[in-house]
């Protein structure tokens, strides 16, 4: 496999991700991107977040009704929730775990996996 080049439009995507530390939108990556470089395209963020899922670096975090976010594999690998702010429509990472929700699941029934979003307004909104 090829080594791929190191640009600085892919620096600043993930520079991005990582500062962020929670779920970013296209439009939030993009936004947070162009701090560093001012002329980045959006189809540029668009690639450069399909290349890094590839290569494992970020995970989508499905949202329903909207589009993708996306996070560090390294955080997605360890089982949280998240908070959506539906004020500024922007996700948090939860960490921790209600837990014993096999017990609302009907008799007969296996749980083998949840997703548990929060919504409500963030400490910006609120």
């Amino acid at each position: 496999m090829p080594v791929q080049r190191q640009t600085k439009q892919l620096q600043a995507v993930r520079k991005a991700i990582e500062s962020a530390g929670r779920p970013l939108s296209i439009d939030e990556l993009h936004d947070l991107a162009t701090r560093d470089i001012e002329s980045l395209g959006l189809r540029t963020v668009y690639r450069l977040v399909r290349r890094l899922q590839e290569e494992g670096e970020i995970v989508s975090v499905a949202v329903p009704g909207d589009s993708d976010r996306y996070e560090l594999a390294s955080v997605a690998s360890k089982h949280h929730h998240h908070f959506h702010c539906t004020s500024c429509d922007r996700y948090f990472d939860i960490h921790g775990c209600p837990g014993g929700l096999s017990k609302l699941v009907p008799e007969g029934f296996k749980l083998e996996h949840h997703d548990l979003t929060l919504s409500g307004l963030c400490d910006a909104c609120a």
